[in-house]
């Protein structure tokens, strides 16, 4: 039965920007206060604060693994507005916390409950869209979402200078009711009770199985992986590295939201082409493209030339690769699984994040005052992505029989 009522396409992009936004925000708005909760709850080992990133994306991947299966027996709204209100309760949790492993538990419990509305978006994409259609809805809401690491650094800094890093995380709580009275009072659900799976282990043992046993879904998770790492290890570092190596840490919201600014047009752009060149292409010419871009910043750093706009630029660069990447490989390891996008969407973010939080946390933690770590581990990061879609190859198209 197909769903009676569909948003108007333009609300449609700007509502699943919004549930994505949720995620950037509950962690670039994070990054200006990281230097101060390090010294107000870590004074002797403030790198430590680092891990209010990472904590997250770990508490995310764990959550993602559970999402999809409840949102393929349940439906996606249920799934969406369960997963805002735990969201809130966490972010209650973490800004009342007196000590770092407080804010960390609250931290973990928001990112495993964003994980919801996070699988149950994509399942509800894929519900109404496949392919490259897909993939280009889903480039138009990343611009719109590359509006929230724009400005959520410059909010975290402002709610920072007037009320202090604790009211951060009650700005999260009102965000995500606002997200939650948008879904409940507009968004038809897109999974219908007769088109639902029932919750099972074994369901998900079997859908587990057929996922990996996929090919595509394999090498495009795997790339998930190496690029989610680099991004993490960038997004959990670049504010120590602007205020500690370059001194900038007034101006850090400011650089960050050049960067974020700048990139935008990358979706826009990819959303276009990728329905002439394909999801492969796109994907390859943009990791390509990033491993000579961080090549030329690690001999930049190495030759001593590197400054502030040298790392500006080569920051950017990366946040510019996102739009090139990120949507079509979730629509590339989607495309074959539609009949399970709910549980693919799922195993592919859980995988994805717990596996880049694991890779990503020691190149934060191992922050010495320079870039050095960072340049090198997302050229590692980013060069094993490309390799892997290499691996993977063209589309290959069925064979027609002929009589």
């Amino acid at each position: 039965m197909p769903v009676t009522r569909r948003l108007a396409q333009p609300e449609f992009i700007a509502l699943i920007a919004m549930l994505f936004s949720t995620i950037a925000l509950s962690i670039d708005a994070m990054l200006p206060a990281l230097t101060q909760m390090g010294q107000d709850l870590s004074p002797e080992n403030p790198e430590r604060a680092t891990l209010v990133v990472g904590i997250f994306v770990m508490g995310m991947g764990i959550g993602t693994f559970f999402a999809g299966p409840l949102s393929d027996a349940y439906g996606r709204k249920p799934v969406i507005l369960v997963g805002f209100a735990i969201y809130t309760l966490g972010a209650l949790w973490a800004g009342s916390a007196s000590d770092l492993d407080g804010v960390l538990m609250g931290r973990f419990l928001q990112g495993l409950a964003i994980a919801g509305p996070r699988v149950a978006c994509v399942a509800l994409v894929r519900d109404l869209y496949q392919g490259e259609k897909m993939a280009s809805i889903m480039s138009f809401a990343m611009t719109v979402f590359a509006l929230v690491p724009a400005l959520a650094p410059s909010l975290g800094q402002v709610i920072l200078l007037g009320f202090g890093w604790r009211a951060i995380f009650f700005a999260f709580a009102i965000f995500a009711l606002l997200a939650s009275l948008w879904v409940g009072l507009r968004q038809p659900e897109t999974h219908l009770p007769e088109a639902r799976n029932k919750l099972s282990v074994a369901a998900v043992g079997r859908a587990v199985k057929e996922c990996f046993g996929n090919r595509v879904f394999f090498y495009s998770v795997a790339t998930q992986v190496a690029v989610y790492s680099a991004l993490f290890s960038l997004v959990s570092t670049v504010q120590p590295v602007y205020a500690q190596t370059f001194d900038k840490a007034e101006s850090f919201p400011l650089f960050f939201a050049a960067s974020a600014l700048i990139s935008m047009p990358a979706s826009v752009i990819n959303a276009k082409l990728v329905m002439r060149f394909g999801m492969r292409v796109m994907i390859k010419s943009a990791l390509f493209g990033i491993v000579i871009t961080s090549s030329l910043g690690l001999i930049a750093w190495l030759s001593g030339v590197m400054n502030v706009w040298v790392f500006f630029a080569w920051a950017t660069c990366i946040f510019v690769s996102v739009g090139f990447v990120f949507g079509n490989l979730n629509a590339l390891a989607m495309e074959p699984l539609g009949h399970i996008a709910g549980s693919a969407a799922s195993i592919s973010g859980a995988v994805g994040a717990v596996c880049a939080a694991l890779l990503a946390i020691p190149i934060s933690l191992s922050f010495d005052g320079t870039p050095l770590s960072l340049l090198i581990g997302v050229l590692i990061f980013e060069t094993t992505a490309l390799l892997l879609m290499l691996r993977l190859g063209p589309r290959v198209q069925p064979v027609e029989l002929t009589v």
